[in-house]
C-alpha cells in the first residue's frame, strides 16, 4: 500500500490509510476552489488530484463510486465527492467534502445574482450575457463529447443513448423513467451476456489488485459498515433537515406562497434530476417560465452562464432561479430580502438530499462492487444520459439561435421546432467562434467565457 509522505502535528489522529482530517480538509478546500468547468471538468479534476496525485482511491473504485452518483438525482461531481470523503473520513468526511464543494458557487452566485437584478438592464451587462450563452452552448456541447467518448464503449450503448434522446426529445417521456428503463435493460443485458456488458470473472480482468496501490486499497473501511439502525437514524435525522424548512414556510407563508412554492418544486427536482444540471435544466425552465413565471424566457441560459463561471456544482443555477422567483413575489418581504431567501432555501433542498443518498446508499454499493450485473446497470445508465445532455444541447441551441420557437404535436410526439426565419445571425456568430475556440485552438472554459464576454459587450455597442 502507498504510504502518504506528509508529517502530521504531534498528538493527531490518523485512519488506518494515513490521511488525517485536517490533511483531507486541504485537499477538499483546494478541489473547491479549483472546480471550474462544469461536470466533466469537475470529475477530470478529482480523478488527477485523488487518483493520480494523492492515490487516496484507485482507478476501479472512483470509476464504480462515478457510476454510482451517475445514477442518482443530483450533480454527481458534489456527490462523488461526498462519498470519496465519507470513505476516507465516514460522515464527517463526506459532509466535509460536500458542503466545500458547494461553499464557494453558493456565494459567488449569490453575489452575481444581486447584480444581474440591480444592473442586469444595462447595456453592459446585456452584451455579457449575450456573450456567455454563446459560449454557455459550445461549453455544453463539448462536455457532451467528453461524457460520450468514454461512456459509449459499443453499439448497444450508442443505441441506448440514442433511444433515451428520442424518449426525452420526441416523446417526453420523464427522466425517472428513461433512466429506470436504461438501468433495467443493462441488468438484462449482463444476463444475456450480450456484447459490452457481459459479466466476466473479476480474476480475468487484468486491472485486478491495482486497488491495493491505492491508500483505500481495496477493502472497506469499518465506518462503512453502518449497522440497520445507525442507517435508520441517519435517514431520519437528513430527512427532517430536509422538510423542516418546506414545512417552515408553509406555516408561515401559506400553501400559494412563493417559498412554499420554491421549496416543494426544488425538492421534487432533487429526486428526479438524473444525469446532474446538464440533464434536467430543460425541464426546470419550462416550469420556472411557463407554470410559475419566475424567469422570463432566455434567463435559464444567463443563469446557467453565472454557474459556468464560478466554481462548483453547475446545478447551483436552481439558486439563480429561486433567487429571482422570490424576487419578483416577495410578498410581505423586500425584494431582496425575499430574494435571498429563496436563493438558500432552493440551495438548502436541493443539496440535502445528496447526502442523503450517499450516506444510506453508498455502503451497499461499496458491498456490491464486485457484481458484474449491478455494473452492467450503471454503465447502461451513463450510456442514457450522453441521451439526456444530448435533448438539453438541443434545447439549449435552438433558443440560443432563434428567437421564436413553435410546438408540433401528434400522438405521443412532440417537437419543438424554430421558425427559421427568427435565426439571430449575432448569436449564431458568436456561437461560431466560440466552437473555434474550443474544439480548433483548445481553449479552457475560463478563458472562453472571458472572450465570450468581451466580444458580446462589443457586438452589443455596435448594434
Amino acid at each position: 500500500m502507498v504510504q502518504t509522505s506528509e508529517r502530521l502535528p504531534a498528538g493527531t489522529a490518523v485512519p488506518t490509510h494515513g490521511v488525517s482530517f485536517s490533511q483531507a480538509l486541504a485537499v477538499w478546500a483546494r478541489i473547491a476552489a479549483l472546480s471550474f468547468g462544469g461536470p466533466a471538468g469537475q470529475i477530470a479534476l478529482m480523478h488527477r488530484i485523488l487518483v493520480d496525485e494523492k492515490r487516496w482511491i484507485g482507478e476501479k473504485r472512483f470509476l464504480h463510486a462515478l457510476n454510482y452518483c451517475m445514477l442518482l438525482p443530483g450533480p454527481e461531481a458534489q456527490q462523488l465527492a461526498t462519498y470519496i470523503g465519507w470513505l476516507m473520513h465516514g460522515v464527517r468526511g463526506g459532509l466535509a467534502a460536500g458542503l466545500l464543494f458547494i461553499l464557494p458557487g453558493f456565494l459567488a452566485i449569490l453575489g452575481l445574482s444581486f447584480v444581474y437584478v440591480l444592473f442586469g438592464g444595462t447595456t453592459l451587462l446585456g452584451g455579457v450575457f449575450l456573450g456567455l450563452k454563446a459560449a454557455v452552448l459550445v461549453i455544453v456541447l463539448q462536455a457532451l463529447l467528453r461524457i460520450a467518448r468514454r461512456a459509449l464503449k459499443g453499439h448497444l450503448q450508442v443505441a441506448i443513448a440514442v433511444a433515451a434522446f428520442l424518449a426525452l426529445a420526441v416523446l417526453r417521456l420523464p427522466f425517472p423513467l428513461v433512466i429506470l428503463l436504461a438501468g433495467l435493460f443493462g441488468f438484462l443485458a449482463a444476463q444475456l451476456h450480450l456484447p459490452g456488458f457481459a459479466t466476466k470473472p473479476a480474476a480475468a480482468d487484468p486491472a485486478a489488485g491495482l486497488e491495493d496501490h491505492s491508500l483505500l486499497g481495496d477493502s472497506v473501511p469499518a465506518h462503512a459498515r453502518p449497522t440497520v439502525g445507525w442507517s435508520l437514524r441517519m435517514a431520519a435525522i437528513l430527512a427532517f433537515l430536509w422538510a423542516a424548512p418546506v414545512v417552515a414556510t408553509w406555516l408561515v407563508f401559506g400553501p400559494g406562497n412563493v417559498f412554499t412554492e420554491i421549496g416543494l418544486f426544488f425538492s421534487k427536482m432533487a429526486v428526479v434530476t438524473f444525469g446532474g444540471a446538464y440533464a434536467v435544466l430543460a425541464y426546470v425552465a419550462q416550469e420556472a417560465v411557463g407554470h410559475y413565471g419566475w424567469l422570463r424566457p432566455g434567463e435559464m441560459l444567463d443563469g446557467l452562464a453565472l454557474a459556468e463561471t464560478t466554481p462548483g456544482p453547475l446545478i447551483m443555477v436552481l439558486q439563480f432561479v429561486g433567487f429571482l422567483g422570490a424576487y419578483r413575489q416577495p410578498g410581505i418581504l423586500s425584494p431582496l430580502e425575499a430574494a435571498t431567501l429563496g436563493a438558500v432555501l432552493t440551495t438548502w433542498v436541493t443539496f440535502v438530499p445528496c447526502f442523503l443518498f450517499i450516506f444510506l446508499g453508498a455502503p451497499f454499493i461499496e458491498r456490491l462492487r464486485g457484481n458484474q450485473s449491478l455494473s452492467a446497470a450503471l454503465s447502461a445508465i451513463t450510456a442514457a444520459v450522453v441521451g439526456v445532455i444530448a435533448n438539453l444541447a438541443l434545447w439549449f441551441a435552438i433558443h440560443t439561435l432563434f428567437a421564436e420557437i413553435l410546438t408540433w404535436q401528434a400522438g405521443p410526439v412532440a417537437l419543438d421546432l424554430p421558425r427559421l426565419a427568427s435565426l439571430q445571425p449575432i448569436a449564431l456568430c458568436l456561437t461560431a467562434g466560440a466552437a473555434v475556440l474550443v474544439f480548433a485552438l483548445r481553449l479552457s472554459v475560463m478563458p472562453l467565457l472571458g472572450l465570450a464576454a468581451l466580444a458580446g459587450v462589443l457586438v452589443n455597442s455596435l448594434a
